[in-house]
């Protein structure tokens, strides 16, 4: 996986030494640990890269195991206060006529579009009865087309077969593409903080994006996360806005389009997961931002790739193991008569630190050739690669065993409460992660830099 990984970045700078020590395992039919690692191992070596440009070796890395899939969890530590439960009362799986759905309805509007095709209200039983009725893909195609997020299961074959899968095999690990001329090729921050001075513009949501970003923000970028006015995701936004400023702009207003224009002029690096079309139907495409920006490093991911019927479709991690076949072979490797998916958010995870090894890649290549560049993944292709790894015979992995956060280690004080976070997965010699500012509710910043 992390062969994979680095000969789709191939950028610039000399290679590190890359450790990775044997450890724990997630228990799972897929690798999802070796994917932890790989992932974050990518993103370390990506930093060592950039790094290694302002002299004459590259820091060595070295990545946790457990630490790697313990961040691919939930990495904060509640003092005294509990989290709520990252799920809606309705989204799950459902048993149909024909097979099985997955209801994403965490979003209010998602919710509302479903229980508007349901013809029921928020009752979890009324649900199950209404959805017993249909026949699973007609009820994904309904929920989908008002707008709602869902995904029926399929097996890896018929993924395979269908359209959109045969789309996301034939799609790259990583589509890159070169912008326009930087005016200056910047330098390095200091030794320990080697992204200072960073400007980061983000425009992710739940779950890839924001672990990007928040990563970056701990190599000590100047992260400003942009929310629409009615966003909110409470469950998430204590785990991945550490780090970051967090401003609400409207882009679908004329105000909030220029607003956006304007830090978009001074970022160095854009990071989006809007929908395939979405940025370029709020008068956002890709030369738009090039203007903007000569020398933008501007990275995004989607949930069903960039070709196909589905490329602008909503979706989000567990709809894409739905539909890619990994939550079937995790019921039928396993024996079970409902669908498995993954212990945590895999593919959200892997992506977002494949994301932010584009964007230090990106950086790199300014620097080393003075030119911007374009990065983009989805969700489904990084599925296509655990897939295509292999699934074992039953569960494996006999657990992760994580440094628990010490006494003595410092309390994040967020508005929540107190915080303690396990240490960092990831280990680059000489540039410790550490962040500046603790996790914070949406919209409490200002827009600007």
């Amino acid at each position: 996986m992390l062969t994979q990984f680095m000969n789709a970045l191939a950028g610039p700078g000399p290679s590190p030494d890359i450790l990775l020590p044997a450890g724990g395992s997630l228990p799972s039919v897929f690798a999802v640990s070796d994917l932890a690692q790989a992932s974050v191992a990518a993103a370390g070596a990506a930093l060592a890269r950039l790094v290694g440009l302002e002299g004459a070796s590259a820091p060595a890395v070295l990545v946790d195991r457990d630490l790697a899939s313990a961040w691919f969890g939930f990495s904060l530590r509640p003092q005294g206060w509990t989290l709520p439960s990252p799920w809606d009362a309705v989204a799950g799986d459902y048993a149909t006529a024909d097979g099985w759905i997955k209801l994403h309805t965490n979003a209010p509007h998602h919710r509302d579009a479903a229980l508007s095709v349901l013809g029921v209200d928020g009752d979890r039983d009324a649900v199950a009865a209404a959805v017993s009725g249909w026949e699973a893909t007609a009820l994904e195609t309904a929920v989908v087309t008002v707008g709602g997020a869902a995904a029926a299961l399929r097996s890896v074959g018929e993924w395979d077969g269908h359209p959109q899968g045969r789309a996301v095999a034939a799609e790259p690990l990583l589509q890159v593409g070169s912008t326009s001329t930087a005016p200056s090729a910047g330098t390095a921050g200091p030794d320990d903080r080697p992204l200072a001075g960073v400007r980061v513009l983000d425009l992710t949501r739940v779950l890839a994006g924001p672990v990007a970003t928040r990563l970056l923000a701990g190599w000590g970028a100047d992260v400003l996360r942009i929310d629409p006015p009615w966003w909110d995701e409470p469950a998430v936004v204590p785990e991945v806005t550490l780090g970051k400023r967090c401003a609400r702009v409207d882009l679908a207003t004329p105000g909030g389009r220029d607003r956006f224009l304007d830090l978009l002029g001074s970022a160095d690096v854009l990071v989006h997961s809007y929908r395939a079309d979405a940025l370029q139907g709020l008068g956002l495409g890709p030369d738009v931002r090039d203007d903007a920006r000569p020398g933008l490093v501007d990275v995004s991911l989607d949930a069903y790739g960039w070709t196909g019927p589905w490329s602008t479709r909503r979706g989000f991690d567990s709809l894409v193991q739905m539909s890619s076949g990994i939550a079937h072979a995790g019921m039928v490797t396993t024996g079970g008569d409902r669908p498995v998916s993954l212990p945590v958010q895999a593919l959200d995870h892997a992506t977002g630190y494949l994301l932010a090894a584009a964007a230090l890649t990106g950086l790199a290549r300014r620097r080393a050739e003075g030119t911007g560049s374009r990065w983009r993944t989805s969700l489904a292709r990084i599925a296509r690669l655990l897939v295509d790894v292999g699934s074992a015979g039953g569960l494996v992995g006999d657990g992760i065993d994580p440094e628990a956060p010490r006494p003595a280690d410092p309390v994040e004080h967020t508005v929540w409460g107190g915080v303690r976070r396990i240490p960092p997965p990831v280990t680059v010699a000489g540039a410790p992660l550490h962040w500046s500012l603790p996790a914070g509710p949406l919209g409490t910043s200002v827009a600007a830099w």
